[in-house]
């Protein structure tokens, strides 16, 4: 093996590269090492050409494993990995996203990326350490690509930046941004981030710095490749004519195809606005028929055709986003900077803890709220989480959401990605558990989709939590930026226009989709991918700056149908009640193997979560349950004191005195001489075993045993005389002392 390596010093810790020990069969591999975090990335190029296709297969994956943490599977019955959690679903997306604009569309061969961890120390972030290690196989590979870029994660503690922020800097509450940036200097091509309402003018500044420490890894990864890439492979020139394409039926057909929608385009496109999403399918089927006529005409074959009209969307795409630059005009007739049509309900379902209805145009989604008890927390078992989840966000679409049949099944990679961004857009928000204990679950329904159905799950999912009651600090709102844009033909953008509410058909190639959630005090999260080669920072601080001002038209649209949180929950969602006891009587609680909280919890109905902190929760839809279940956890955490008085049941008796039970698992000693005022021989002579008795404590005596008397809650008899010589508390076993009555 001809193994070399290469080490730089990036952000206070060593960035090794090492290529030529592992995966030796592919295009390109590498090693990646940060800190102690290990990631091998390999790319694959297949060798034949996916016929059919008019898009390029591109995949892109994060292995995740166990063993790189040190971890085995929490699962009783199942130790080996499985389908790929959340998490590692999230970080192959965000490396996609990133690279994906640099290849060239026209490629059909399979590629096929994969990063894989081998070691994470859990505190150098794996996605990242993924990114660069994917970035630097794809460079010294021979598959074109227009790179190498980088990425970096970038935190904010006390108004400070800072570079690869670790996941203890990341989880620090004085940290209030994680954001991920991926391009260049120049160009921004990627961004993600979750942030704590930081006002837009630091994001941008945020961007930009991160962006600048992007530099020294790309001109790492360029020395890498200098020294050991393998020549690119050379695609042919874009043909701009018909006479140089003669024997390329294939590039015939599109220009064709090219010239006749830029022919027809006023008539068959701009004749009329296209509001919904139906009238828009509508003109492309008869733009498809349109066109296979005219290649007819043109003598082109049937079979051949199929290379032209399977891609009559996107040469419509083309001619949209034309008008766009030349004149200004969108396809449904709006400004640039005008949202669609509004709409916006709350409380439509009758049972559930809370619901909401956002609509923008076709896109429609249905935010449903289930408030559980703090038991029903997600557990996370991945390679870099531990612990628990309270809050969780799930996106739902099928199908007919986008007026089509399809296959039914579990969410797909977009949809985790979805839910995991409206997630991070309500998560800054949320009250303390403290204040509020619930497990909270919201689910989009998204029931139509055309553009940014991940904003609306987000707006949908404000006014839902605020209709289940959950005081949310202050309402979030969110919509898609989207982009027109005409290149020089090497990835510089020379003219170019900012769309506010991006909707299917202009999300063309020169595009972008620019997601931003936040309040009106400041951002909370974003996430950005682009059809162009990078994003000039012109275009990034104008798409924040309309984002902001549409924030505030959808906000004022959300509020106008329901304006703070319910201050009352639904009747059907369950009531949680804290109560705080002694730490030290936790295990009182739950008793030897958990018997006793089981019993409890058997009995009553409810649900019961101890803190360590001694804090008890416990959650019910039943009052009567509620009030009982409580009531026993008061007793069996009570500490009795001299003077209190109780109910109790005999439990035991002996010749000495009897036990009687006055809370769970709490007895106390009547001794015989306690029993009545007047002479007692055996207390069986007065008692039996499950007889109620009212006692009061006399003491508790050194030993911690509790003394109990019947007869101080007893008139005394008329001229009883009490004898003081005995001892009120012999060996248990011993005899009582005595009363008298004085005959004098």
């Amino acid at each position: 093996m001809d193994v070399k390596q290469w080490s730089i010093d990036w952000g206070g810790r060593k960035l090794t590269v090492e290529v030529g020990k592992l995966a030796l069969l592919t295009n390109g591999s590498c090693t990646v090492r940060y800190g102690d975090t290990v990631i091998l990335a390999t790319v694959v190029k297949s060798k034949n050409i996916r016929e059919g296709l008019d898009y390029f297969p591109l995949s892109v994956e994060f292995e995740e494993k166990l063993y790189a943490a040190g971890k085995i599977k929490g699962s009783r019955f199942i130790k080996k990995e499985g389908r790929p959690s959340d998490a590692a679903i999230l970080a192959g997306r965000l490396v996609d996203r990133a690279i994906r604009p640099l290849f060239d569309e026209r490629v059909r061969n399979e590629v096929q990326v994969v990063t894989t961890a081998l070691s994470v120390d859990g505190e150098n972030d794996a996605p990242i350490t993924a990114f660069i290690a994917a970035s630097c196989a794809i460079s010294i590979s021979s598959i074109p690509w227009n790179g190498p870029i980088a990425a970096a994660r970038i935190g904010r503690i006390a108004g400070k930046f800072i570079l690869n922020v670790t996941n203890s800097q990341v989880a620090d509450k004085a940290n209030d941004l994680n954001l991920v940036v991926a391009g260049t200097p120049e160009k921004l091509i990627m961004v993600e981030a979750e942030a704590k309402e930081v006002p837009e003018d630091v994001l941008l500044e945020a961007m930009k710095w991160g962006c600048q420490e992007l530099q020294p890894v790309i001109e790492f990864i360029k020395k890498i490749q200098k020294e050991i890439g393998v020549a690119k492979e050379i695609l042919p020139e874009y043909a701009n004519d018909l006479a140089s394409v003669e024997d390329n039926v294939e590039e015939k057909v599109r220009l064709l195809s090219q010239k006749f929608l830029a022919e027809k385009a006023e008539s068959m496109i701009f004749d009329r606005p296209r509001i919904s999403r139906n009238e828009r399918n509508e003109m492309l089927e008869v733009i498809g028929v349109e066109l296979k006529k005219y290649l007819t005409e043109q003598g082109v074959e049937e079979v051949a055709q199929k290379a032209g009209l399977k891609n009559v969307k996107l040469y419509a795409e083309e001619q949209i986003t034309k008008r766009i630059l030349d004149k200004e005009q969108r396809l449904d007739g709006r400004k640039l900077t005008e949202i669609r049509t509004l709409y916006a309900e709350a409380d439509l379902l009758p049972r559930v803890h809370g619901s909401a209805l956002f609509q923008r145009g076709d896109t429609q989604v249905l935010s449903v709220v289930t408030l559980g008890a703090p038991g029903d927390k997600q557990t996370l078992d991945s390679m870099e989480e531990d612990g628990t989840k309270r809050y969780m966000h799930h996106y739902s679409d099928g199908p007919y959401s986008y007026g089509e049949t399809g296959r039914m099944g579990g969410p797909g990679r977009r949809a985790v990605g979805h839910g995991a961004l409206a997630e991070k857009a309500l998560e800054p928000v949320l009250p303390a558990e403290a204040d509020f204990p619930y497990t909270i679950r919201v689910v989009s329904e998204v029931l139509g989709s055309n553009g940014s159905s991940s904003m609306a799950s987000t707006c949908g999912s404000t006014m839902s939590l605020m209709a289940a009651g959950v005081p949310i600090k202050t309402p979030v709102a969110g919509v898609a930026m989207g982009l027109a844009s005409e290149s020089d033909g090497k990835g510089n953008i020379k003219r170019f226009k900012v769309l506010t509410d991006l909707q299917d058909v202009e999300d063309g190639p020169g595009g972008m989709d620019f997601k931003i959630t936040g309040t009106k005090d400041g951002v909370t999260a974003v996430q950005m991918d682009t059809k162009t080669q990078g994003l000039t920072w012109e275009i990034v601080e104008q798409a924040v700056k309309q984002n902001k001002v549409a924030r505030a038209v959808i906000m004022e649209k959300m509020l106008a149908t329901i304006s703070e949180p319910r201050k009352d929950l639904s009747p059907f969602a369950p009531r949680i009640v804290t109560i705080l006891i002694d730490p030290e009587k936790i295990r009182d609680v739950i008793g030897p193997g958990g018997k006793v909280i089981n019993k409890i919890i058997d009995e009553t109905g409810v649900d019961i979560d101890i803190e360590q902190d001694g804090r008890v929760m416990v959650t019910s839809n039943n009052a009567e349950g509620m009030q009982k279940a409580l009531q026993i956890i008061k007793d069996l955490t009570h500490e009795v004191t001299a003077g209190e008085i109780y109910d109790g049941t005999v439990v035991r008796l002996e010749d000495f005195g009897a036990f009687v039970n006055i809370l769970p698992g709490k007895d106390g000693l009547v001794h015989v001489s306690e029993i009545k005022w007047e002479r007692v021989g055996r207390p069986s002579d007065v008692l039996k075993i499950g007889d109620k008795a009212k006692v009061t404590v006399k003491e508790i005596d050194n030993l911690g045993r509790v003394n109990l008397s019947i007869k101080a809650l007893l008139p005394k008899p008329e001229g009883f005389v009490e004898n003081n010589s005995f001892n009120p508390r012999p060996q248990r076993g011993g005899g009582g002392g005595r009363g008298r009555f004085n005959d004098n």
